[in-house]
């Protein structure tokens, strides 16, 4: 049982809440009982999540670019790739920014391990990925 007071527009109420069944409450208000019927609150809806095949995830990364050659940068988690910050055939040093993935609402900052020439990028901005998925390959 919850007990509440309330003062509206100079008037003072004292309402008893004794029962809650499904969507129907039983109340006293100053003394006066009444049962209101109370609208279910709407669920809000779950997006669903993007399940893509195996065999989707190796044509892309083949089929994106003519050669991917040499070491990939790969997805450490799942996640959304939010930018792409080299374009093919740029020379990057070891420790620079090559992707930005988001991944639990956070994103992470990838860098390369190694120096060296951007072969291919195979992936999009706004694509999902999966973990171990190659996003970058440097030669």
């Amino acid at each position: 049982m919850n007990e509440y007071k309330y003062t509206i527009n100079g008037n003072k109420y004292e309402v008893v809440i004794s029962d809650i069944t499904d969507n129907i409450a039983t109340l006293t208000v100053n003394g006066e009982q009444y049962t209101v019927e109370m609208e279910k609150q709407a669920e809000p809806e779950k997006p669903k999540p993007v399940v893509r095949q195996a065999s989707e995830t190796s044509e892309s990364s083949t089929s994106s670019s003519g050669s991917a050659s040499g070491t990939a940068i790969k997805a450490p988690l799942p996640g959304v790739i939010t930018e792409i910050c080299v374009t093919e055939g740029q020379e990057v040093a070891a420790g620079d920014t090559v992707i930005v993935l988001e991944a639990m609402k956070m994103a992470n900052a990838l860098q390369a391990e190694k120096s060296g020439k951007v072969s291919a990028i195979v992936v999009k901005v706004g694509q999902s990925v999966m973990e171990d998925e190659a996003l970058v390959y440097i030669e």
